[in-house]
């Protein structure tokens, strides 16, 4: 006996396989079947009509800073460029805890699944505190979402030439010690993992040599993910310059981090000789159009890195930098920048969606089980709303018409072969107090008590 069955939806199962009038048939946690219209349908304890709806893969989240959406939209950074924000914001977010990480993942994964995402990754590289990302297992627990947290790290404070103040900022033996605990906890190998751990120094500027190095190394002994940002800000270039003598993509290199196992966010200012080698090493690349448009910065020339070889995915970044946590957004954004930059043949919703699922889940490295619809999958997926006001007139092609009629919610989010959003609501009794709490929290760290 089928769990769930949805039917009369038109399914994009993956790239170049949609079923315009289709079903798909779930099984405990994993995609069971899709048919069409005429193929038999199996017996299911629950059926749900999409008709008129479009479903996809759950949207993968490929960078993120959950902690940030406790000072969303803080006044005084709104027209800030990217080092300046940071340097007021660090000091803020030196009072997290263990109650403010659990409250601010705990709303960002909500978030994340009324924009249709069902697996993010989150990169947590301020810790004031121990056990902070413990916290935020916590969180997905709880909800019952898929997360790959990624042990971020910053060992060079303002007083060491760096952006964050000290209490920010960790030595390179207690950053590798709560990485090996971290894996040892929570890292899940097996397939269909609802948890997962991946290794993340901040950026070049804030981090050593030495946790760039030990970071491969213990990447190398546990079969880890590796994850950084790099060449977003010119200014990252001119610290680069002075400080190792090189651009950002070389000290990259220097590292030891051009590898299969590398994905990186951003990517905004690279050469063309860098991408080739990049793209050759197998290192892939999320764009974060939203925060780089709000932050002012440029973005990631997708089609090129595509062209060359690069797996691009997409993140909705920080939540102080984008203020949103909407993947469908991200995606939409995605799609109109790369038209704004290529033409209206550059770019499709086809190949946004592509970048949301498949180029998400190709830098976690989970390409066989997330990001797609194909029998033996994941359940996770994502039935559409949109109004039908928004949609009047959109008869000929309903994955063009989710990206260019919008806005688009998650009518149904089902993470693991269980819904967790169902009518456009989180299926989640106690998300009022958790919301009252995180207003306190923000409060708190905003300094506005």
């Amino acid at each position: 006996m089928i769990d769930i069955l949805i039917c009369d939806a038109h399914l994009y199962v993956d790239r170049e396989w949609e079923i315009p009038d289709g079903w798909i048939a779930i099984r405990e946690n994993r995609v069971h079947a899709v048919g069409a219209a005429g193929d038999p349908r199996p017996e299911a304890r629950r059926v749900i009509s999409a008709r008129g709806r479009l479903v996809t893969p759950g949207l993968v989240n490929a960078h993120h800073h959950m902690v940030q959406n406790l000072t969303r939209s803080y006044a005084p950074v709104t027209r800030s460029k990217l080092f300046t924000w940071l340097q007021e914001l660090y000091p803020l977010w030196s009072a997290l805890d263990e109650e403010a990480t659990y409250l601010s993942t705990y709303v960002a994964m909500v978030e994340l699944l009324l924009g249709g995402c069902t697996t993010s990754m989150d990169h947590m590289y301020v810790h004031p505190r121990p056990r902070l990302i413990d916290a935020q297992f916590s969180a997905a627990r709880d909800i019952g979402f898929r997360f790959y947290a990624t042990r971020g790290s910053m060992t060079r404070s303002v007083e060491d030439g760096g952006l964050p103040p000290a209490a920010l900022v960790q030595d390179e033996e207690t950053i590798m010690a709560d990485c090996e605990r971290l894996v040892g906890l929570y890292h899940d190998r097996a397939p269909g993992a609802m948890g997962r751990v991946a290794l993340g120094p901040a950026s070049l500027f804030s981090a050593s040599g030495q946790v760039m190095r030990d970071s491969v190394t213990l990447a190398d002994r546990h079969d880890l993910r590796l994850h950084t940002h790099l060449a977003e800000d010119m200014e990252e270039d001119d610290y680069s310059l002075s400080v190792y003598g090189c651009t950002p993509t070389e000290h990259f290199e220097q590292m030891g981090w051009a590898s299969p196992r590398s994905w990186v966010a951003h990517y905004i200012y690279p050469s063309s000789s860098e991408i080739d080698r990049l793209a050759q090493a197998g290192v892939s690349v999320v764009q974060c159009p939203g925060s780089n448009m709000m932050i002012g910065g440029g973005s990631a020339d997708v089609q090129n890195l595509q062209e060359r070889g690069m797996r691009v995915g997409l993140g909705c970044n920080g939540s102080a930098t984008t203020d949103h946590g909407s993947m469908w957004m991200e995606t939409r954004n995605a799609m109109l920048l790369g038209r704004m930059r290529g033409g209206p043949e550059s770019m499709g919703a086809r190949e946004a969606l592509d970048m949301a699922t498949r180029g998400g889940a190709a830098c976690l490295g989970w390409e066989d089980e997330i990001g797609h619809l194909r029998p033996g999958a994941c359940a996770d997926l994502v039935i559409w709303h949109m109004s039908d006001v928004a949609l009047a007139g959109a008869l000929t092609d309903p994955v063009e018409a989710w990206l260019r009629c919008g806005p688009a919610v998650a009518g149904t989010t089902i993470v693991n072969g269980r819904i967790l959003v169902e009518n456009c609501e989180p299926c989640l009794p106690g998300l009022g107090g958790i919301l009252r709490d995180h207003a306190r929290q923000a409060r708190r760290i905003q300094r506005l008590d």
